[in-house]
């Protein structure tokens, strides 16, 4: 049987096939996965984010489901509706397209705030309530959502509550030249995601999520983790700070990244690698900040440079 390490390094060279020079995204996209959350991509248009999300669907042998987000986009679109059968005599619930393993909400914040709510309770609880009935959802379950940047026309922000049940958030960022070459080579004749295969089953994704929990965590790298969430709850730029939820996934998250890495345990370094993606998108700036350009990403890494990092074994 295969090694979690080469079950993983064989999931991250297959989106490699696709997603060109994004090292760090791939990893952290696995990582999010295999920490049962999900995954927000913002950034401009074509720079990958739905190719992204189909690389990953593309790689796993998993149920997939797709929505387009779009401004009458209603809730009972995604969770499903119940209907009258007539031959019956009573209400049917028809599924919706969030009964599924991973779910793509494809411009996400294009859909209205009402809509946006609809994926609140699965993403946080599994389940979906419909009339009064609760659904539960399939073990592997996660929500790839895709957004353009708020500035964008046809927007809307996503609320705080939304924000803080996405594990992490993702910007691809612009191609560098020698990459941007090399896509245009690849696709030259036709799209290399036309011949990807899956690499990993279910069974074998829920073997590594479990293995994820196993890797151990120092007591000292844990109050590090408390620290730097804390840090965000006092911090004179913000108006919000990480709730239990962000330092939860900041450990989730350092154990996911530590056993891609061949390690059964988490260095404060690696802790420093993710807390951006992982807490970011979850601090909401004050409007003084807002106005000099001091967004959640930027008092995140300022936050960072100031709390002392452990040394383990000290």
């Amino acid at each position: 049987m295969a090694s979690p390490q080469e079950l993983l390094v064989k999931l991250y060279q297959n989106i490699g096939k696709v997603i060109v020079g994004k090292h760090d995204q791939i990893l952290l996209t696995i990582a999010t996965l295999l920490c049962h959350g999900h995954l927000l991509i913002e950034d401009a248009p074509g720079l990958g984010k739905t190719m992204l999300a189909r690389a990953l669907v593309r790689s796993l042998d998993l149920r997939f489901s797709r929505v387009q987000c779009t401004p009458d986009l209603l809730p009972s679109d995604i969770t499903g509706v119940s209907l009258f059968n007539q031959k019956t005599a009573e209400f049917e619930f028809r599924r919706g397209p969030v009964f599924t393993n991973i779910l793509l909400a494809d411009e996400v914040n294009r859909a209205t705030p009402r809509t946006q709510s609809s994926l609140l309770e699965c993403m946080a609880e599994s389940q979906v309530t419909v009339d009064g009935q609760t659904y539960p959802m399939a073990p592997v379950f996660m929500v790839i959502a895709t957004q353009n940047p708020v500035e964008y026309q046809g927007t809307y922000p996503l609320p705080e509550a939304q924000l803080d049940r996405f594990f992490m958030r993702l910007s691809l960022g612009y191609p560098k030249l020698e990459e941007e070459i090399g896509i245009m080579q690849m696709q030259a004749d036709h799209h290399p995601i036309d011949d990807l295969q899956a690499v990993l089953g279910e069974a074998d994704l829920r073997a590594l999520q479990d293995r994820v929990k196993e890797i151990h965590i120092d007591d000292s790298v844990r109050r590090y983790i408390a620290q730097l969430v804390q840090a965000t709850r006092s911090h004179a730029d913000l108006a919000l700070g990480a709730s239990p939820r962000g330092s939860l996934a900041l450990m989730k998250a350092a154990q996911a990244m530590a056993l891609m890495a061949g390690k059964d345990f988490v260095e404060p370094q690696t802790v420093k690698k993710v807390a951006v993606s992982v807490l970011a998108h979850r601090l909401i700036p004050k409007s003084r900040a807002q106005v000099a350009g001091r967004d959640g990403e930027a008092v995140m890494r300022a936050i960072l440079n100031e709390v002392p990092v452990p040394v383990l074994g000290a």
